[in-house]
């Protein structure tokens, strides 16, 4: 597929983009060695000066940075300026701490050892970022913020289908005074991932995408040694306790399966509801859903964008007719959704047994799994019933007992009384088919450094 705007409300192609030759990902895969020998000597002060104006420019020309999000993949306007807030945040946020979390840590030796020895975190080089289509700016702001302040550079390969979004984060850089060469975004092609990937400057690839994507990649850059982080897909849990405050419970389950379309990673995919409260929450819930009101994403009534382009929205819909055949109940809710643009109507699946491959989908998009659990042990065990682990939440009325069961679930996220969160300033990141590393925080900011020991000892101790 080639890299291509195409409006998923109306269907137009606004615009198209040819691929990068290999004469360019060379040359790129050039300036960014050499920008990296000069960028890595740079000043953590030189950096943060860099990180605080990108926020600055994203905060103060936040509705055309938002306008391309809508444009490319449907994001509705609030949220799209949101992203754009949450991807500011995060440069602001590493703009005031790289410099004490790179900061060199004196190791606490044996006593009787003589001399001094200290654990540097030094940048390792050029590092390939691979990104996704459902958030264009924050996915690329919370791997090239960290980055950057450790004193890394980077080459983006972005997702086909938000190529204005990845030219305008480029742009947003230069113009934050970042030198030429240390971020580039490239319209490659598969063929040209593999030629960067082995390149010998080239010493991480940072990917978040689909389970598929993760294993070629993942693949290719163990070949090639140079480490890799991902962050896949998820199928989180939201477990709704006896003691939860249902009205607020059902607000947050509407919330956190349907923003951004529902095409969220970390979105409340399924709903695993206590006995006692099933029915309840399940006729509040709809009536939630039934509130939601599908457009233009333009239009600021809207609250229920279209998928991210007409190919996610029938692949959505099979997969829905896969779970029917083997089993599950598919119910449709709410008001008809426009004919016009990739839209699926919000959908929930209930009876969907153990023998029942659907139970360990993820469905990217407006579709919620019921559950119903005979009590809390069940729910629990539902929860870790998946071969995702990336977010989840826990609601209930009693916090400390809320947070003993969030204790239990088996997630790199959960959150009590919240859907999966996220921050500047939380680590994100999950563990099996959600892949591996972290992203955010120091957690982030270290995951591609040397961290290099330097002892310094008089030349007559012993060894």
């Amino acid at each position: 597929m080639s890299y291509a705007t195409i409006n998923p409300y109306s269907g137009e192609t606004v615009a198209t983009f040819p691929y990068a030759t290999d004469d360019e990902v060379r040359q790129a895969l050039d300036n960014a060695q050499a920008a990296f020998e000069s960028w890595r000597e740079t000043s953590f002060a030189e950096r943060a000066a860099v990180m605080h104006k990108a926020a600055e420019i994203l905060r103060r020309e936040k509705a055309e940075y938002a306008r391309l999000l809508t444009l490319e993949m449907g994001k509705v306007t609030a949220e799209a300026e949101a992203e754009v807030d949450l991807s500011a945040d995060i440069f602001d946020y590493y703009a005031k701490h790289a410099e004490a979390q790179m900061a060199p840590r004196k190791l606490d030796v044996d006593p009787s050892t003589e001399g001094e020895y200290m654990l540097l975190a030094e940048p390792l080089g050029v590092l390939l970022a691979i990104e996704p289509w459902n958030f264009p700016y924050y996915q690329v702001a919370r791997i090239i913020a960290p980055q950057l302040s450790a004193g890394n550079t980077l080459l983006l390969k972005h997702a086909s289908i938000v190529p204005q979004s990845a030219a305008a984060t480029e742009k947003l850089m230069l113009e934050a005074g970042l030198p030429a060469g240390a971020f580039t975004n490239l319209y490659a092609t598969r063929d040209q991932l593999d030629l960067i990937i082995n390149d010998p400057r080239v010493r991480g690839v940072a990917l978040t995408g689909s389970e598929k994507a993760g294993q070629v990649v993942a693949t290719q850059a163990a070949k090639a040694l140079k480490k890799s982080t991902l962050e896949l897909g998820g199928n989180d849990a939201f477990l709704v306790l006896a003691d939860a405050d249902l009205d607020k419970t059902v607000n947050w389950g509407v919330f956190g399966r349907h923003w951004n379309g529902g095409q969220v990673c970390c979105s409340s995919k399924r709903m695993i509801i206590v006995d006692e409260l099933y029915d309840r929450y399940r006729e509040k819930y709809v009536k939630g859903v039934e509130g939601l009101k599908a457009g233009d994403p333009f239009d600021p009534r809207t609250t229920l964008a279209p998928l991210s382009s007409q190919e996610a929205a029938d692949q959505l819909k099979e997969k829905i007719a896969e779970a029917v055949k083997y089993g599950a109940t598919a119910t449709e809710v709410g008001p008809k959704v426009p004919e016009t643009g990739a839209f699926v109507q919000p959908t929930i699946l209930e009876n969907v047994g153990l023998d029942n491959p659907a139970r360990y989908w993820e469905f990217f998009g407006p579709v919620s799994m019921l559950f119903r659990a005979k009590d809390e042990d069940e729910a629990v065990a539902i929860a870790n019933d998946t071969p995702f682990g990336l977010g989840g939440s826990v609601f209930s009325s009693d916090l400390k007992h809320g947070e003993a069961v969030a204790r239990k679930v088996s997630t790199g996220m959960v959150f009590v009384n919240r859907p999966t969160m996220v921050k500047a300033d939380i680590p994100f990141g999950g563990v099996r088919n959600s892949g591996y590393g972290r992203e955010l925080l120091d957690l982030g900011l270290k995951e591609f450094v040397n961290h290099k020991v330097v002892g310094v000892t008089g030349i007559d101790g012993a060894f």
